[in-house]
């Protein structure tokens, strides 16, 4: 998993793992394939979500800082950048909006300094609009940040709600009371469906159960939407665990019931844009609700054209409402390898296909007309939606995706007119590229349509200097239905000027059909690196993906993977310097720059008694940058093999890159700094660490809280004194 689940004192992190996640992570994906087997339950009577809704929350980037400003803001936003035009609806409130104390008439009480005019008026601007307002409660004592929950007072909040003119609730489950059966839980849920129910007033019901109970059994008879997974965070592990969770629950899936996998990240920043766009074409496939969860008022062009994908919106909203499936390709089962191929039923008989590649390199994924469900016929359009290009296929489905992407057509029978050959490119690894030393690369160019391909022109670029050389003819005619077409070339890769270079090495091919002329492209990155010099070491534990660690004079990088450092896990790669920590040093360094580094990911100062004794106790203590957790220092309170310990709480001290960080020791105790501008020091906090030797190793560190997939950071300096 790509994310820590141990609550940590921040109401972000407040929801646990479900017993889905346990199968999966215990037995493997292939175990819940039976759930392919079992009925889905009949939806809530309510006329609600008919298809999944769309919308925005405020949690995911604001958590309790909202206000009647933000809301009435974000709404506005939705009308301007085209939001509501692409279908979203509802602009919901989360957590925090009510004060800590019900008032003497028992009710909830909006914060008059956030809602200083109530939630009535903020809902009566939202529906001016042309949108719908939702709200936040709990289904226990108190919400997960601690304010009042509405166990015990559905009827009471939910007839507060509908005289507000709220239309969407979000119930969710901390502080229950010890509830743990699912009879409890069901209970517990459907006392507030019917309390919305006797108001009268339609209000959307979104369970956030975190799939502890399975839900998907239970939940559509009582709300139109259930949570199946813990809490996501901006990060491509954190996504991928999700989607791993919920992309087997297919059966459960209809109108006005929807299997619900979390708000979307988009646009919270610690993704790459194809990352974004696979978490929203697989919500879309999984006919998941698609709720934006950032700032819509500041938001990308590149994030808003993401969010607002019409050909990507419409198969979530495909009025025959099916769950995408995981399909089997090639005798091999689904997600072999991490590759992905999804198929959609859609109305009228055409499929959705969404080709993903979890992996961290490109690589081609294949799938037939057959096996994703597509009935026979001679030929087959496939439109690109993310391209908004259409070509035919004799058959095959395949495409070279990239580390971490999706290629997502609409598959159909019915091809339209002058619509050219779908072709394939790919391009030959280039992870063992080393500096001046030549490498074979291999091109190899694929027509899978029905139409001939005239003629084809292979070509391969890198930057400036690179040498590439072409080892023979790159000029191919007459690539008939299937034929496959291939050119070689040597490149040697330049000596690298920065500690770790990453460079792209694009394959293109120009191609003619009829009289026609089309270019493709793949490409694949090389990292190429400095070697880390004396006295400085390098050590990973870290086994999902191999390291990488460079250096550059006083300039460091290091690429490095690994689940996380903390309670039963040390997983780290590190540069560091043996026995060079006494009673009394100061370890001082700057994290310049950070690249795949999202959620939980860690980045820092570790100080240890041996760096290459992980797993082993005692632990020591860390400092680091992470985008979700922020700065923090993480210590091993008992001796323990494992860290347990962290102050201050997560997001109190926001992510801020670069940073300079400064870990003091004297004798047991150890206190973290951090400054923006290498002159000001603020404290991170302080912390007394037992079982720490006389002399101790130091290190830069990196954790990518992303299984198999390495966060590269950049560091200035490592000063030891």
């Amino acid at each position: 998993m790509g994310i820590r689940w141990a609550p940590r004192n921040d109401a972000r992190r407040r929801r646990g793992p479900t017993a889905l996640t346990a199968a999966l992570l215990v037995a493997g994906l292939t175990t819940v394939v039976p759930l392919a087997t079992a009925p889905a339950a009949n939806a809530l009577a309510n006329g609600l979500a008919t298809t999944p809704q769309l919308g925005w929350n405020d949690w995911n980037a604001f958590g309790c800082d909202v206000s009647a400003a933000l809301v009435e803001q974000t709404a506005d936003a939705m009308v301007a950048n085209g939001m509501q035009k692409a279908g979203y609806r509802y602009v919901n409130i989360d957590d925090c909006w009510l004060e800590k104390q019900r008032d003497a008439g028992g009710n909830l009480v909006p914060d008059p300094a956030k809602f200083p005019a109530g939630i009535k008026a903020v809902a009566d601007y939202v529906h001016a609009k042309g949108l719908k307002l939702g709200i936040y409660e709990d289904a226990g004592t108190a919400t997960c940040a601690g304010y009042p929950g509405s166990l015990g007072h559905e009827k009471q909040d939910a007839a507060s709600f509908a005289s507000w003119g709220v239309d969407y609730l979000k119930y969710d489950n901390c502080n229950n009371a010890g509830s743990s059966t699912t009879q409890q839980y069901v209970d517990r849920y459907a006392a507030m469906r019917d309390a919305l129910a006797a108001t009268g007033r339609p209000i959307l019901y979104s369970l956030c159960e975190w799939g502890v109970n399975q839900p998907w059994t239970w939940g559509p008879q009582v709300g139109n939407s259930w949570r199946t997974t813990g809490d996501i965070s901006d990060g491509y592990g954190s996504m991928l665990s999700i989607f791993q969770q919920n992309v087997w629950l297919y059966p459960y899936s209809g109108p006005g019931a929807w299997n619900d996998p979390d708000m979307l990240e988009v646009g919270n920043g610690h993704m790459t844009t194809a990352e974004y766009r696979s978490e929203f074409s697989l919500w879309a496939a999984m006919n998941a609700p698609l709720i934006a969860g950032t700032d819509l008022r500041h938001i990308s062009a590149a994030d808003l054209a993401t969010y607002t994908n019409a050909d990507v919106i419409a198969v979530d909203q495909d009025p025959l409402a099916k769950q995408a499936v995981p399909v089997a390709v090639g005798g091999n089962p689904a997600g072999n390898n991490g590759l992905w191929v999804l198929s959609k039923p859609l109305a009228g008989g055409d499929r959705a296909v969404v080709l993903f590649n979890s992996t961290g390199s490109t690589a081609t994924i294949s799938a037939t007309a057959a096996e994703v469900g597509l009935s026979k016929a001679s030929d087959y359009q496939l439109r690109d939606l993310w391209a908004h290009t259409a070509t035919e296929t004799a058959g095959a489905i395949t495409a070279s995706v990239p580390a971490h992407g999706v290629v997502m057509y609409r598959a159909s029978s019915k091809v339209g007119a002058n619509v050219g050959p779908n072709v394939t490119l790919n391009e030959s690894d280039l992870s063992g590229a080393t500096p001046g030393k030549p490498t074979a690369v291999t091109e190899s160019f694929t027509n899978n349509g029905r139409t001939a391909v005239r003629q084809a022109d292979l070509a391969l670029t890198a930057p400036a200097g690179w040498s590439v050389t072409a080892n023979g003819s790159t000029r191919f005619t007459n690539v008939g239905t299937g034929k496959t077409v291939t050119a070689t070339f040597t490149v040697t890769p330049p000596t690298p000027t920065t500690p770790i270079e990453t460079d792209t090495i694009t394959a293109t091919a120009k191609y003619s059909w009829r009289d026609r002329t089309d270019t493709v492209s793949t490409s694949r990155q090389a990292q190429l690196v400095s070697p880390v010099q004396a006295p400085y070491s390098t050590y990973s534990s870290a086994t999902d993906a191999p390291a990488q660690f460079g250096q550059v004079g006083s300039d460091f990088a290091i690429s490095g993977a690994g689940q996380d450092v903390w309670s039963g896990n040390d997983n780290y790669s590190a540069i560091y310097r043996s026995g060079a920590v006494g009673n009394a040093a100061t370890v001082e360094t700057q994290v310049t720059s950070t690249s795949a580094f999202g959620g939980y990911a860690k980045a820092g100062i570790m100080v240890r008694n041996g760096m290459t004794t992980a797993g082993s106790g005692p632990e020591g203590v860390i400092l680091y940058v992470s985008p979700s957790g922020g700065i923090q220092m993480e210590w091993n309170s008992d001796g323990n093999p494992y860290i347990d310990s962290v102050t201050p709480g997560n997001g109190t001290i926001p992510e801020t890159v670069p940073v300079h960080l400064r870990l003091v020791r004297s004798g047991a105790t150890y206190t973290g700094y951090y400054s923006t501008d290498g002159q000001n020091w603020t404290t991170v906090g302080t912390a007394t660490v037992p079982g720490q030797a006389a002399t101790q190793d130091a290190g830069l560190f990196v954790v990518s809280a992303s299984s198999g997939s390495p966060a590269l950071i950049g560091y200035h300096g490592f000063t030891i004194a």
